[in-house]
This record gives C-alpha cells, structure tokens and sequence, in this order.
C-alpha cells in the first residue's frame, strides 16, 4: 500500500494496481484481498489504494504507474448501498472503513476512480470488477437518480469488466497483457464484457444479413468475379458465426424510454446467466456496444481449496491504526461454498455468484480452521460456517454437469425441486469434524439457514439446535402474505410454521431455551398496506415481533428491481403493484413497527387509509390504541 513497502520487496515497479473503496483487509471474505493474493499468486506484483481521495488524481499516484492494468472495485457492496439508507439518507456509519467511519468513497465510486485514473495516467488499460460494476454491466434502473442509467461501462473509461467471482479472469487478462496483447483485442474470456465500436456493430449486423440473404453457395460462387469478393464474402460468414454465440437485447434507447422493452431485456439477459448453456449478450448503447460473453465456469473443488488457502493473514493493513467493523463480524468464520440457488427475487447472487453451488473440500475447510486455532486472539469459537446460505454446502442437482440451472423453473420455488439433493450430510461430517478440532469450543451458525432445506433433513435441524446456535438463530421468512412471498420467490407462512414448529420441539428434546429472530421486509413490489397490516396482524397473534426489519432497496440486476421499475413481472408480463410513494413506504415500515410510540401517526394513517379503523382501540386484536386528541 506504499512505496516504502514495494522497495521492501525489492520491486521497481508494481504490474498490477487495486483500486477499493473499502478499507484493505487481507481476509478471504473481502474481494480485493483475494483478487490481490490469486494474482500474487500467479506470479504478478501487486498493490492496493483503497478508498482514496477522489477530489483529484494524487492519490491514485500515490504506488506509480502499473506496468500492466489497474483494477478498479466499489468495494464488498455497490456504492449506493454503501452510503444511502433506503430513504436515500446518507448512512452515519459504514462498516467497511475505518472505525466506521462513513464518506470516504463517492456515490458512484467506480466511474469516479477511473475517471481519476484515466487523468493520471491515460495509456494506462482499466478493468473494472467487483459488486458494482459486475451488477451494472447492462442499461439498469438506479434508484438513486430514478432513471435508467447506461452501462457503467459506457459511461467509465475503462476496457473490460469482469462480472461474478473473477478469479479465472482476472488471471487470464493479466496473462494475456503480458504477453504483450492490446487490451483492445482481448475479447474472449467468459466472464468478461466488453466494448465495440457502433460503426464496427453496424458493419457486422450488416454483412451477416447479406451473407444469410445470398440464396445459396452455388450463386455466390457464380457471383464472385474476384478474390476480394470471395474474401469479403467468408467475413461475413464469421460475422455470422460470431452473432450465433451471441443474443442481443433491447438497447439502451428502447429500455430508457419503454418499460416493456426494459423488463424484456432483463428476462433475456436473466436466462443467459449460465455458465454450461448461456450465450454471450449484446446491448447497443448510443455510443459504443457492450457486449457481455458467456459466463465463466465455477471453479472446480480444487481450485476454490487453493484460492481459500492462499496466504491470507486475516488482518486489517498494519497502516491502519483503528478496526474495520466489517473485519471483527466475519474474523473467526469460515467459507465453505460459493452460489445459491435460493433464487430469491430481491437478491442478486443468481446474477453475480450464480445459483450452482462450487464447494471447498471439508479438509481444506479443517485446515483453515486449525489455523484459526493458533491465532492468539481466538477464544474457541467460529462464529459462521457458509457461504450466501448456511446449508448449501455440497448440494448439488443431477442436470447441473450437462445444462447448468433450469432456466424455466427455481430448485426451491413453490416446491423443492425433487431433482435437487438437499442431503446435509455432506455438512454434517464437516461441522462435526470442526467440533471434534482441538481448541475449537464451539461452531456456531446464528444466521444463513434456508429453514425450507432444513426440514428436508431432521437429522442436520437436531444438530443445529443441539450444537451450533448461540441462543438465537435468525431467518429470513420476509414476509407473511402469500400474495408478497410469491412475489419474492419465498416459501410461504406453512413453511415457516412448520420449521418454528419443528425447532421448538428439538430445543425441548436437547433441553436447551433458543429462539427465532426474524429477517422481515417492507416495500417489496406486491406488497400492499392490506399485506403489510396481514404481516402485522399475524405477528401480532404469533410473537415475532422484530426490530429486524428493513425497507426493500431496489439494487440493479434483480428480479424485484425489474419489478419495482417496471411494474411488471419480467417473466410473466403480468403488472406488479408497487409502492413507490415516500409515505406509502413509510407507512408499510411503520406497520412492522407498529407498538414503536413514534409510529402512531404513520400506523393510524395507514389503517384508515385501509379501512382497518377496526385495528385501532383497546381490544386485545387492536394494534394501536385509539387517542381522544389525535394530531394530525
């Protein structure tokens, strides 16, 4: 991270510069430390400038000039995320900077950094990576300026974006520049997007209709009076052959002015986010072209081993003189699997991580634990054991190896898929394994569990109860009314009912007193003030109640945010009610926290708005109790 450090290692100069918007943690769970460490690896000098100043270029001075690239990322989140609340508040606290401070990366942080970049140091090749970037890399809905906003590689002067877990392509682009290659010509890699010139997009659109116009081969020959016509006409059938590995969408023109055309493009895209079936994807933007390859495969069980082992020291950088908050929540965890094939509408994993499962081997997993074990700052407790859920690990569906996902219908939604193998048992060995470990007191899983797996197998929920809870284990059922858990891709109430049923009797059988946190959502497109008054009522008369509630964020690249933009369902066409009203959203979260004092208003409008005044007085049915004086 300076220049001191890079003449410790007896470097010049540095091939590679990362540029984050988060403070640098060398942890397994921040992505520029394993960018960092799987480039070191592969035998490339590297640094870091995280979270610079962005007023000017100097900071981005600070290591030199790179010889091959810099990398730029937002950080662990996208920006906005980073900085806004869901009422667009600026957040007093951001857990992954210094002691939290908060402001010390721009909204828009990597189109900000390049653009510093770019006046530093403008020969220089810029990739993009990361949340950010990975999740704006088509024309997307940003709900900070309310409007459709270009390809954050239209509108970043930088080459490529590296979209998913990059591994294998950031490897593969740092190869191929030292060789010698332009960044211009590196087009191929899966995982990758990049951009074309309007005019070249144009020329081979149109040599590809020519050639597929031209009746037959016999005619073409016969037409052909020169070489050069000859030649010109076996460029168009590569022009042809190109455009067979690709699909274009809707562009950017229609998807700004046509929400029809945006919830098409999103399907189309959607359905391409498969690393054994999909094809690349072309959205022509006023311009350039971006153009998306075909998603990179997963890494294979060895490889997820190596990357996860590398030599991590699971510490802030020694400059920093106060703690990362992010750092302290993820310290003593372990990551056992990447993807999640939970399918959730709201969340971006499908589109990021993918819904197939890449897993660690359970002794790579053991010995990452054992090095915990020898840390001096362990007390015996590894506080997580996952990935994106607690309880994929090892799962796997028999038609993943040969088409991937099922484009056409979810593993988990409305049912289980009975394809998919939902043994723990995989899970089980591993987590007992971790107990049996010499200085490891307990292994505790508090959050992460798809309950709907969990009741597939009894045997997994028992040691859960038994073993790895501390008191309380939170899940996330979002919502009660089935009408909003359709919408969101969730198992509904029964569900729920059955897995709090069933964790109340194996708390009783093992003897112990747990309880159940619930992860609650208000906002969510399809959910109305009669929802929201539903999922109250129903916490009302089954406990629950919870502070654990947060206001639907529309985040580029999901379901939900298609939804909530377009007011359709991307999939079905079918409209979508919304609430994108300030107070109506207001509302539906003061619904959740309806016993708050500071809510009645908002609780009291909202019930008679809904003609639910039935809902106000000193009944036992009564969410709030009724004033003589109401201020208005």
């Amino acid at each position: 991270m300076s220049l001191e450090e890079v003449k410790t290692r007896g470097w010049k100069e540095l091939d590679i510069i990362l540029i984050s918007g988060d403070a640098y943690v060398d942890h397994s769970s921040f992505g520029t430390a394993i960018i960092g460490r799987v480039l070191e690896d592969a035998g490339f000098r590297v640094g870091v400038i995280a979270q610079p100043r962005w007023d000017s270029p100097e900071d981005f001075k600070k290591l030199g000039k790179p010889r091959l690239f810099f990398s730029v990322s937002a950080g662990n989140t996208d920006s906005m995320v980073s900085n806004l609340t869901p009422g667009l508040k600026p957040r007093n606290k951001d857990v992954y900077s210094p002691e939290g401070k908060a402001g010390l990366r721009p909204n828009r942080a990597v189109i900000i950094y390049s653009n510093r970049i770019k006046e530093a140091f403008p020969e220089v090749p810029i990739v993009l990576g990361g949340i950010e970037a990975s999740l704006r890399r088509f024309a997307h809905y940003d709900y900070l300026s309310d409007k459709v906003r270009q390809s954050i590689l239209a509108d970043a002067p930088a080459d490529l974006i590296v979209y998913g877990m990059g591994e294998l392509q950031i490897v593969e682009i740092a190869k191929r520049l030292q060789a010698g290659e332009d960044v211009r010509n590196i087009r191929n890699i899966p995982g990758t997007v990049w951009k074309m010139e309007v005019k070249a997009w144009k020329e081979l659109k149109e040599r590809a209709e020519k050639s597929d116009n031209t009746p037959n081969k016999q005619e073409q020959d016969k037409q052909a009076k020169d070489k050069s016509e000859k030649r010109d006409r076996t460029i168009a059938e590569d022009k042809a052959e190109f455009l067979k590995e690709y699909v274009e969408i809707p562009s950017f023109l229609e998807v700004s002015q046509d929400k029809t055309a945006f919830a098409k493009a999103f399907r189309m895209y959607f359905t391409e986010q498969n690393p054994v079936t999909g094809k690349g994807v072309i959205q022509p933007h006023p311009k350039t072209v971006i153009v998306q390859n075909r998603p990179m495969r997963l890494l294979t069980e060895a490889e997820m081993d190596h990357v996860y082992e590398l030599p991590f020291t699971g510490e802030t950088h020694p400059s920093y003189t106060e703690p990362i908050p992010a750092l302290e929540m993820v310290k003593f965890s372990l990551t056992t699997h990447r993807g999640c094939f939970g399918g959730c509408a709201f969340c971006a994993i499908t589109e990021h991580q993918g819904r197939m499962i890449a897993s660690r081997t359970i002794e790579s997993v053991l010995r990452e634990a054992k090095k915990l074990t020898e840390r001096p700052d362990f007390k015996g407790i590894i506080n997580g054991v996952g990935g994106p859920s607690a309880n994929m690990y090892g799962m796997e569906c028999k038609t993943w190896g040969k088409k991937g996902a099922c484009l056409e219908k979810s593993c988990l939604y409305p049912r289980i898929c009975p394809a998919l193998d939902t043994s723990h048992k995989k899970l089980l060995e591993l987590l007992r394994r971790l107990r049996e470990l010499p200085g490891v007191k307990q292994v505790f899983t508090g959050y992460g569990v798809r309950y709907d797996l969990a009741l597939k197998d009894e045997e997994y929920l028992e040691e859960l109860c038994a073993y790895h809870i501390s008191g309380q284990l939170r899940i996330a059922p979002e919502h009660f009314s089935r009408q909003v858990t359709n919408a969101m891709c969730k198992p509904g109430k029964e569900v729920y009912e059955k897995f709090t049923q069933k964790f109340t009797v194996l708390n009783r059988k093992c003897g112990k007193e747990q309880y159940i946190v619930n992860y609650l959502m208000s906002g969510h497109p399809g959910c109305t003030l009669e929802d929201m008054i539903e999922m109250a009522e129903y916490v009302r008369d089954h406990g629950g109640y919870t502070e654990q509630v947060q206001d639907f964020t529309p985040t580029p690249m999901t379901v939900s945010t298609c939804m909530y933009y377009t007011g359709l369902d991307p999939f079905t066409g079918k409209k979508v009610y919304v609430a994108r009203g300030k107070k109506e959203k207001a509302m539906q979260r003061a619904l959740m926290h309806y016993r708050n004092p500071a809510n009645y208003e908002l609780v009291y409008e909202a019930l008679e708005k809904a003609r639910r005044l039935d809902l106000v007085g000193n009944a036992y049915k009564c969410l709030i109790r009724r004033k003589e004086k109401r201020q208005r």
